[in-house]
């Protein structure tokens, strides 16, 4: 009971609670490079679009990290001749990029995105043409750029010479650029003309751009605009198989901080693989069985959490269950979601089961999708605080259910002009009532319309907002 005890403690003190950086550098040991994102960290790839907790602003900061980029490139070589600065983040960097009140000031000044733009390029790349400073202040920078064109053209030739001269390439990262506007036909201009500005850069070779996009930016007109095609077929989207999702859990556990955790987790892997992770730069690093679906990254789980969600198969396959049920309704489970359900697995499993003989308990698997939802909510509360309020009325009801349950609580709260909140982007499709909204839902997953008309909402939403489903994951109130 002792060695269980020790491995529950391990693996809550290896997964944080905070699992974004927030622009901070990540930890080395927790950065795990799925497949599907090798593409999306090329030069070339300028385009990268995601949902709310896969990865965009986690290699947003990566990138930015010198030590972190030399980890990358071991997957992409580019990168480490490569010099990076952010162009836009939800951390504050003034003299690198505008912040959000700075960008209303200078589009109320009749400044055009494009040039404010190209502005943060000219600063992003100001220190390969020493000779020239145009960082008075923002004014100054984007009237310049506006102003003298030929001189802006000379300069940025300058920067792509000297590039070429030491072979390095540049790299500019642009990322949250929902925080640039609270309306959306403004946002749609200011990411078009950024997209615009993208393609500029296609003039200088050694110099590059990486826009990441929330879906429903994306997904609206940012796009319209001549030679755009050359963009989109450089376009790649952040997913994550279940496959990685493990392989990213026990990137986690063998890192554990603190030599005696991810000894004991170490000693985990090792009983299963065969051999210890093998040690890189002073980072544990998984074999290719524990990144990929197959039967030794199924041993892994099951040696924390069983064969079965109860006592025998009818419950379903931990390994499995875990993921699905924190899936949104297209199927995707983000990482963020998946690690804090495993951390309050094995707070509650300490806690309430302290003689199983594992380290989760089934019962505490199911409490750590409760969590997990509660803290997903908050995440989508974040970029989208619409959505929690209109999701909370719909507490107590059963799913699936007639769409006319939700609209008679919705039409409540859309009766009050005040209920919707105004410090963010609103719903895209607030003017079509209750039926826009749904679709704005249903693009974020949140919702699912079934095949027989009714309305379903997956377990990561469902429990947190407190709504019932016969036979699911209790709500958490």
């Amino acid at each position: 009971m002792v060695e269980v005890r020790q491995i529950r403690e391990a693996i809550i003190t290896s997964i944080p609670y905070v699992t974004s950086s927030y622009g901070q550098s990540p930890d080395p040991g927790q950065v795990y490079i799925p497949r599907a994102h090798i593409k999306a960290l090329k030069l070339e790839s300028n385009l990268i679009v995601g949902a709310r907790g896969v990865g965009k602003s986690f290699w947003t900061a990566a990138l930015n990290a010198p030590s972190l980029r030399s980890m990358l490139g071991a997957s992409v070589r580019e990168l480490e001749r490569a010099q990076v600065s952010v162009g836009f983040s939800s951390r504050a960097d003034n003299d690198a990029y505008p912040n959000n009140e700075v960008f209303a000031d200078l589009l109320n000044r009749n400044f055009e995105p494009y040039d404010i733009w190209r502005a943060v390029v000219v600063r992003g790349v100001a220190n390969l043409v020493p000779d020239i400073k145009p960082v008075i202040d923002w004014q100054n920078t984007v009237d310049w750029v506006r102003s003298e064109p030929e001189h802006v053209a000379k300069f940025m030739e300058q920067a792509n010479t000297t590039l070429e001269e030491r072979d390095q390439k540049k790299l500019i990262v642009f990322d949250a650029l929902d925080r640039t506007s609270r309306d959306w036909h403004t946002m749609d201009l200011i990411v078009r003309d950024l997209l615009r500005v993208v393609l500029w850069l296609k003039s200088y070779p050694m110099i590059h751009a990486k826009v990441f996009l929330r879906e429903d930016q994306f997904n609206r007109t940012v796009t319209d605009f001549p030679d755009a095609s050359k963009l989109l077929a450089t376009k790649s989207e952040l997913t994550w198989e279940p496959h990685d999702l493990h392989g990213l859990l026990w990137q986690f556990l063998c890192n554990a901080p603190g030599q005696h955790d991810g000894k004991i987790l170490r000693s985990v892997y090792r009983d299963i693989l065969g051999n210890d992770p093998e040690r890189r730069q002073d980072v544990w690093s998984l074999a290719e069985e524990a990144k990929r679906e197959g039967p030794k990254q199924r041993e892994l789980f099951k040696a924390l959490a069983g064969a079965w969600m109860g006592k025998d198969r009818r419950r379903g396959v931990p390994y499995v269950w875990s993921i699905s049920h924190l899936a949104d309704t297209r199927g995707q489970t983000s990482p963020r979601s998946f690690l804090i359900a495993i951390r309050a697995a094995a707070e509650d499993s300490l806690e309430k089961y302290p003689t199983h003989d594992l380290a989760l308990h089934y019962e505490s698997i199911k409490r750590g999708v409760q969590k997990a939802s509660e803290i997903r909510i908050a995440e989508i509360a974040e970029d989208y605080p619409w959505a929690k309020v209109l999701c909370e009325p719909l507490a107590g009801l059963n799913v699936p259910c007639e769409f006319s349950l939700i609209e008679e609580r919705w039409r409540q709260q859309l009766d009050d002009p005040s209920a919707i909140p105004r410090d963010r982007l609103p719903p895209q499709h607030a003017g079509r009532g209750p039926s826009g909204i749904f679709e704005d839902l249903q693009r974020l997953g949140i919702f699912e319309r079934m095949k027989d008309g009714r309305v379903n909402m997956p377990d990561l939403y469902r429990v947190g907002f407190g709504l019932g489903r016969k036979g699911g994951v209790k709500p958490s109130f």
